[in-house]
């Protein structure tokens, strides 16, 4: 019997791992989608704001502003802005290197084409940098 107990011991010891595997990789994905989410409302506020700025604003900007305000904020406060350190998009942490993210091309005009979710708030132009504009 002291092989059957071996084997057994193992298959426990493996299937904790697996478990704690899988716990991990949730959270990492987790962490991906609140930056995801994040992100595409840092990137809307930016373009809201950079609009209202320069003039080219819509009547209802500021109430677009605060309610993108409004969503960070709620996002943050319920499951942080996606990064590990909690800091903000395009912040340095106190280790020094930054966060901003580095996405371009196909991935971040899919981010930008799809709007933000919780505000029903569609990125400006529906083009992100680097991107080509629909029809184009």
């Amino acid at each position: 019997m002291g092989l059957m107990d071996k084997v057994r011991a193992q298959s426990t010891q493996i299937a904790q791992m697996a478990q704690e595997t899988a716990r991990e990789g949730k959270i990492k994905l987790d962490q991906a989608q609140a930056k995801r989410r994040a992100d595409a409302m840092f990137r809307d506020l930016g373009a809201t704001v950079y609009a209202e700025r320069t003039g080219r604003g819509s009547p209802d900007s500021k109430d677009k502003i605060d309610r993108l305000v409004d969503a960070l904020s709620r996002q943050e406060a319920s499951q942080g802005l996606g990064d590990p350190d909690g800091s903000a998009p395009g912040t340095t942490p106190p280790g020094g290197t930054s966060t901003g993210d580095t996405t371009t091309g196909a991935a971040a005009a899919g981010d930008a084409a799809s709007g933000d979710a919780a505000t029903g708030d569609a990125a400006a132009g529906g083009t992100s940098p680097g991107s080509t504009p629909p029809g184009s």
